[in-house]
């Protein structure tokens, strides 16, 4: 057992001959679940590439119908993210409920192929998304416990750019089997299926069943969490042992709920519910793009490449930046480079460059905030309740995302696209603000040194990720 080295720089271990070894700053669990991302998400944006226009041009659904479907699309998700999230917590298996999530997704793509009408499709949808439900959290969770808290932010940014890897090879793929195969839309809910189930079998073959949290950001942690834990509620405390200290013990629902009285918890809930019913959807976003600027039919199965060409080059910076400057700072500026590509769409409809400049703000601000938000959130929960923690939020943000949607395809259908998207853009602006105030860092009393604050000079005690200490 080693000793903890003072000295030491943040996330390393001391080696027996006193010399200290760095932790890798990405965990190979964090890669092993990328390459399960990327694989699962060639197979997800193949349909998702052709599906708004399969529904509005090829069965004729209205923006009504079409945003009631693309809630379902998006918003079931919300619905068993919890149960997700709680039941990885308490069986204290993440990888087996991911693999759920996984196969369940998997096992519904080929039903697309025998859906040709509203009522099926959004059944088989309804079912993809519970998979995707079950299987996010238990996934950060893994991501999370994983890797140091300093490093949270880089750890995400990393998985998420290996997701949006797979969510630039979709569409292509989609784009070369429409212009190519017989079939068209059979083809590319065929061949999604296969690549889905190549999904499943890397995450058992490749992505330990396990993963603890990764090390303390200082030598004093130990004690200093000794401290933080000592002025928490007994319903949140981390890791208590199981019967006979046999390891840690299930999580109750007791103490699921429990969670809520962290405050800064509710606050991220708040944030990423007040911002996800004034974010448009993407599939909203690519068909006020070919609405507004006449893209042929052939080219829509592409623009969800622009916004992950974005995302890919961006997400790991961000995350990086999220980790030296600040969450919430990084968190705020995405949304802002969102409401200013609502603004382009708005009022620049005939410029030639939209399309490029939209999709560029789109990735940028997915880049600001996928991966920033459940680092934050994974600074704020005990290690035992992390997935909970982090279904909590995600199923705030995506209930509020699946309203958004029903809003958005009912305001379109009554008032147009462009007053619709101007109702979209006033209410984000305002919800930012409400955001800003918020999240706005805790009053803390200044450490002398590090001895006695394990925060000091890690970059983990910054604006989303400062708690009172009672709280921590």
């Amino acid at each position: 057992m080693y000793l903890a080295d003072r000295s030491a720089p943040a996330g390393a271990k001391t080696a027996p001959d006193g010399g200290a070894v760095r932790a890798p700053a990405v965990a190979s669990t964090v890669l092993a679940l990328g390459a399960v991302s990327l694989i699962t998400d060639v197979s997800s944006e193949m349909v998702t590439a052709v599906l708004p226009l399969y529904l509005v041009a090829g069965l004729g659904l209205s923006p009504l119908g079409f945003g009631a479907l693309d809630g379902v699309y998006n918003g079931v998700s919300a619905l068993v993210q919890l149960t997700g999230g709680h039941l990885a917590d308490r069986v204290r298996n993440h990888k087996l409920i991911a693999g759920i999530g996984y196969g369940l997704s998997a096992l519904c793509k080929p039903l697309l192929l025998l859906a040709h009408s509203l009522g099926p499709v959004g059944l088989v949808l309804a079912l993809e998304r519970t998979g995707k439900g079950l299987r996010t959290a238990p996934r950060d969770a893994l991501i999370s416990l994983s890797t140091p808290a300093e490093l949270q932010g880089r750890a995400f940014g990393v998985h998420r750019a290996m997701d949006t890897t797979g969510a630039l090879l979709g569409p292509l793929a989609a784009f070369f089997i429409l212009n190519m195969a017989v079939g068209g839309y059979d083809a590319v809910f065929g061949v999604s299926t296969c690549v889905a189930v190549l999904g499943v079998i890397v995450l058992m073959l490749f992505v330990p069943s396990g993963a603890g949290p990764g090390p303390a950001p200082l030598g004093t942690a130990k004690r200093d969490a000794a401290k933080r834990d000592a002025a928490k509620p007994d319903a949140v405390k981390p890791d208590a042992a199981g019967p006979h200290g046999a390891g840690p013990a299930g999580v109750s629902l007791r103490e699921a709920a429990a969670l809520l009285r962290l405050p800064r918890l509710r606050a991220l809930a708040l944030c990423a519910a007040l911002l996800g019913l004034t974010t448009v959807s993407d599939a909203f976003l690519y068909l006020l793009l070919q609405d507004r600027t006449g893209i042929r039919e052939q080219w829509f199965p592409l623009l969800p490449l622009g916004t992950a060409a974005v995302f890919l080059l961006l997400a790991v910076p961000a995350g990086a930046l999220a980790d030296r400057i600040g969450r919430r700072t990084v968190f705020l500026a995405g949304h802002a480079l969102l409401l200013a590509g609502y603004g382009l769409l708005l009022w620049a409809p005939h410029w030639p460059a939209l399309p490029y400049l939209v999709l560029v703000l789109h990735g940028l601000f997915y880049a600001a905030t996928d991966g920033v938000l459940p680092a934050a959130v994974g600074a704020t929960v005990p290690a035992r309740l992390r997935a909970t923690g982090l279904a909590v939020v995600g199923t705030s943000q995506a209930l509020a995302r699946f309203g958004c949607s029903l809003a958005f395809g009912a305001a379109w259908t009554v008032w147009g696209a462009g007053p619709a998207l101007a109702a979209a853009a006033a209410g984000l602006c305002c919800c930012a603000a409400v955001a800003g105030f918020v999240l706005r860092p805790a009053a803390q009393a200044p450490a002398p040194d590090s001895d006695t604050n394990p925060d000091a000079g890690t970059g983990t005690d910054t604006d989303t990720d400062r708690l009172p200490r009672g709280t921590r």
